[in-house]
């Protein structure tokens, strides 16, 4: 007999690694009273009969029948996770706001120098402000409510934005970039250097401000790391909010443009040779395609289905082999749906001796543990079945893989 079960719970909190809790505590949790129904309700997507109930909207019914999301405590809960999103959009506007005035000042003192390097820093700005009106656009779309033709809800909006924003960082920074570094070169003539004290000037407030942008990027980094429990690289590689990425990414390489635009500009002026501009302006141009490819490489990997990171999922897995009912995990599927959202699709094989009424108790009981340790794991799918040999043996090469992936992980974030 193959039976699926699913819930759906408050979106609250964000992927973040947690202690796997004491399994036989949770193993002797109380179901609750009126959580289950009998064998025979129809209704799961795959055909399956489980415990899904018709009279709630989505279909799925879940702990939040019994307790209301204001009721939970901690960092997990929907104020949280909205409270983020705050801090997020204020750095953003941040860097919006540093943008948009360093893009005008370099934009009149390239035009007034004649400097390529300050030109294609200019660009450089208005591509990230372009950006920054994308990355706002993610954070208020993916909010929206789950609805019939999205039923997951729009967290990957942010995904699809920050790849637009690669893409805007592609083409209006480093190609033009690319563009005024062979324009220079090819004119081989000597500007007039009148104007670029005044452009040294305005790299180096634009250097301030754009410090000051990447700061305040750098903190929210620190303090998500904080929560997490691991160092600060750790965190950028493996953070789950692309709009604080995109904005991280864009930051760090304006500070650099601007320190490659500082150096040609001022080899040009030493030597008389156009040759060094035309080299920042080169670098710049490629740093920018390089920062454009890693952006979007990961938002792509987010837009086709991605799943949690290792160790989470080696948490889940073990918390489901704690369940003294469950006898084989047969397998384990996640997959990121948004910043604070994620579908948990896991086949079981169960001990021997239960009933059908007994087997819906232990689901709905499992679940709704699941969902109160780990807050982001909105969508669960049990999936009952009968493990045959091959499944018992593919299950343990797949633990002995998700722990050496985990240790590879572990061991490369100590080295870095």
């Amino acid at each position: 007999m193959s039976r699926s079960t699913a819930h759906h719970s408050d979106r609250h909190g964000t992927p973040r690694t947690r202690r796997t809790p004491d399994p036989p505590e949770t193993a002797r949790a109380p179901a609750p009273p009126d959580a289950h129904q009998g064998p025979d309700r129809p209704g799961t997507p795959d055909g399956h009969q489980g415990t899904d109930q018709p009279g709630t909207p989505d279909g799925h019914q879940g702990p939040d029948r019994h307790s209301r999301p204001d009721e939970r405590q901690g960092p997990d809960r929907p104020g949280a996770a909205r409270g983020e999103d705050a801090r997020t959009a204020v750095t953003v506007f941040v860097a919006l706001g540093a943008n948009l005035l360093i893009a005008l000042a370099k934009a009149v003192g390239g035009v007034f120098s004649g400097s390529p390097a300050l030109l294609s820093e200019a660009a450089h700005s208005v591509a990230d402000s372009l950006n920054e009106v994308f990355l706002l656009a993610s954070l208020k779309r993916s909010k929206r409510a789950p609805d019939d033709q999205h039923p997951f809800g729009y967290g990957k909006e942010r995904y699809f934005w920050s790849l637009l924003a690669a893409v805007g960082i592609f083409v209006m920074g480093g190609c033009f970039s690319f563009f005024q570094g062979a324009e220079a070169l090819s004119s081989g003539s000597s500007e007039d250097h009148s104007g670029y004290l005044v452009g040294l000037a305005v790299l180096g407030v634009a250097l301030l401000a754009e410090g000051s942008s990447l700061v305040r990027a750098l903190v929210q980094v620190h303090g998500h790391a904080r929560e997490a429990g691991h160092g600060t690289v750790a965190e950028l590689r493996a953070g789950d909010d692309p709009t604080l990425r995109t904005v991280l990414a864009e930051d760090s390489t304006a500070c650099l443009g601007v320190v490659f635009a500082l150096l040609g500009m001022w080899l040009h002026m030493v030597t008389g040779e156009v040759a060094y501009e035309a080299t920042a302006s080169f670098l710049i141009g490629a740093l920018l395609v390089y920062v454009a490819y890693r952006l979007a490489k990961e938002s792509r990997g987010r837009l086709i289905g991605e799943a949690i990171d290792p160790a989470q999922r080696r948490e889940l897995r073990r918390f489901l082999e704690a369940q003294p009912e469950i006898d084989t995990v047969t397998g384990l599927l996640t997959m990121r749906l948004g910043n604070d959202s994620t579908l948990v699709a896991a086949r079981v094989d169960l001990v021997p001796g239960h009933d059908s009424e007994e087997v819906e108790e232990v689901l709905v009981r499992v679940k709704t543990a699941m969902a109160e340790i780990w807050p982001y794991a909105d969508q669960i799918f049990l999936d009952v079945t009968e493990a045959s040999a091959r499944d018992r043996a593919k299950a343990r090469a797949d633990r002995q893989a998700l722990d050496e992936r985990v240790a590879a992980v572990e061991k490369e974030d100590r080295g870095t």
